[in-house]
């Protein structure tokens, strides 16, 4: 039986339609695969790239219809010119256009790093998660008591350097914010329970396999997921062999990220929330996690259901066989909205989480998931490790409306219709008749004529509205997001004394909108219009 339960409270949206699939569009790529796909609503193929290298884990869609895809760092798919190599390792990034040209490339490997996993938007910019080399001497001098060499997480956010390549804009590392309770004369020493702010070196002693330089427990904490949120300017990650995930402040400068001071936050690059495991910071509290977690990401707060809580994907949430997508609701301090509250000596809360979703079809490894407008949650199983390896959708009653779609894909991504990169790949697609995303720009009702004419569409914030002079009607103008919320309306009089309007959106977040004009006579009219940033 596949169910939702939410713990703390009911949730009821007027506004949904249960039953129904959300239109748009998923992007994937196989595990093992060069080809990266983008099928529609009714599973049908919109759009491929092929590349002569195979994708390592994620691809991505940015606002202007390009990819983002980390890959190997080879020649031909299946070899690997990495050093270290490991799980998921790519050692790449690049930006590909609709055609297939790459219009930026960036290498991070060596003897010392490498990029694996996830990665993520930053505006333009790319967050990659990477491995750096830290040898058995350096970890056991800061507390640590390791017999082998291991390599912790850092990120590394990537812009484009205007010549084809990239170029390091800023950085984190977790060794920067380590904290240790055996050895009051080496570095980092204090109480771990009394800085759960602090990665305790200690945490994880064995590591995993699939390490990278061919170590079986190289892989310290197994960094696979990483998210952003412009509006908290936050960055999220999940480690599946702490069975916790992390916040850290993105505001920064890569000094301050070093530190323990700066940033919106105040407090440099420290953790700001983790949540799933307690012990790890040797607090009390239920182990929600209890064994490997993929990719965490923010439910986009744009008046979705659970906008602003945190998902993930628990592999084994449910039992060793049974996965969920769990919802955390994080508990903003009300003395700083850029941090999180925790009551002294517990563990961050809530002890449990806040929605989660029984799944279907269930994975041990790898998978996503996202929280769609009208509240389904989009799911994808992974192939990898014995997983369903499937994608699918269910409403909020856990059926089934979309899916399952076979894809054998690590990581996946469901795109709205308002999605400026979905409108600005349109041109490309293979057909669109298969898709209700893109109805005719313009519906006029009772009348041919075109008395009304709206640019730029799509706009990044100013909307001109342009009258013929032979419409004379008083009427109403109303603008609505794809939820059905007004978010400008105005009453027009003596229309032959007007000509031009300018609307003002750039308040409002991309995405489509509905312009409707009602007459005086109750004709109605329906536009439609593209936001992007």
């Amino acid at each position: 039986m596949c169910k939702i339960f939410v713990t703390c409270f009911a949730i009821i949206f007027p506004f949904l339609s249960f039953g129904q699939s959300f239109n748009g569009f998923a992007l994937y790529n196989a595990q093992g695969s060069s080809t990266t796909y983008l099928i529609d609503e009714n599973q049908n193929i919109a759009h491929t790239w092929t590349m002569p290298t195979e994708c390592n884990y994620t691809v991505q869609l940015k606002d202007n219809g390009n990819i983002v895809r980390g890959t190997k760092n080879n020649t031909q798919t299946g070899g690997t010119n990495n050093s270290l190599g490991g799980a998921a390792d790519a050692g790449r990034v690049q930006e590909i256009d609709p055609l297939g040209n790459v219009v930026m490339d960036f290498i991070y490997s060596s003897s010392s790093v490498l990029s694996h996993h996830d990665l993520t938007l930053i505006g333009d910019n790319i967050l990659l998660t990477a491995w750096e080399v830290k040898t058995s001497l350096e970890i056991n001098n800061a507390g640590g008591s390791v017999t082998t060499d291991k390599w912790p997480t850092h990120f590394v956010e990537i812009a484009s350097d205007g010549n084809g390549g990239g170029q390091i804009v800023w950085e984190w590392h977790i060794w920067d914010h380590m904290i240790q309770d055996v050895d009051s004369n080496l570095p980092n020493y204090g109480v771990v329970s009394e800085n759960p702010h602090l990665i305790d070196i200690n945490m994880i002693t064995a590591g995993g396999g699939g390490g990278p330089g061919g170590s079986s427990s190289g892989d310290w904490f197994h960094v696979n997921g990483v998210d952003y949120n412009e509006d908290l300017d936050q960055i999220s990650f999940s480690s599946r062999f702490a069975s916790e995930i992390y916040i850290i402040d993105h505001s920064t400068t890569t000094a301050e990220a070093a530190s323990h001071t700066g940033g919106n936050s105040g407090m440099g690059g420290d953790i700001l929330y983790r949540w799933g495991n307690p012990s790890n910071y040797n607090t009390s509290g239920s182990q929600i996690i209890p064994n490997a977690v993929h990719d965490v990401r923010w439910i986009t707060n744009d008046g979705r259901p659970n906008g602003g809580f945190l998902q993930v994907f628990n592999n084994s949430g449910v039992s060793n066989n049974q996965s969920a997508v769990d919802g955390i609701e994080t508990p903003i301090d009300p003395s700083n909205p850029y941090n999180y509250y925790r009551n002294p000596g517990q563990a961050f809360g809530p002890s449990s989480y806040s929605t989660r979703y029984e799944c279907a079809y269930s994975a041990s490894g790898q998978s996503a998931s996202d929280r769609m407008y009208n509240g389904n949650i989009f799911v994808n199983a992974s192939g990898g490790q014995g997983g369903a390896g499937v994608m699918y959708e269910v409403d909020q009653n856990g059926s089934i409306v979309w899916g399952p779609y076979n894809a054998d894909t690590q990581k996946a991504f469901r795109y709205e219709c308002e999605h400026p990169g979905v409108i600005s790949l349109e041109p490309y697609m293979n057909s669109t008749a298969s898709t209700s995303c893109f109805t005719a720009s313009v519906q006029i009702l009772e009348t041919d004529n075109d008395f009304l004419s709206l640019y730029p569409n799509p706009t990044s914030d100013i909307l001109n509205v342009s009258f013929n002079n032979s419409f004379e009607n008083d009427f109403d103008i109303i603008i609505s997001n794809s939820l059905g919320q007004e978010i400008y309306y105005k009453s027009y009089k003596n229309m032959n004394h007007v000509t031009h309007q300018k609307i003002n959106l750039s308040n409002q977040p991309k995405g489509y909108y509905n312009l409707s004009l009602i007459s005086k006579d109750g004709n109605f009219y329906s536009y439609k219009i593209a936001l992007i940033k």
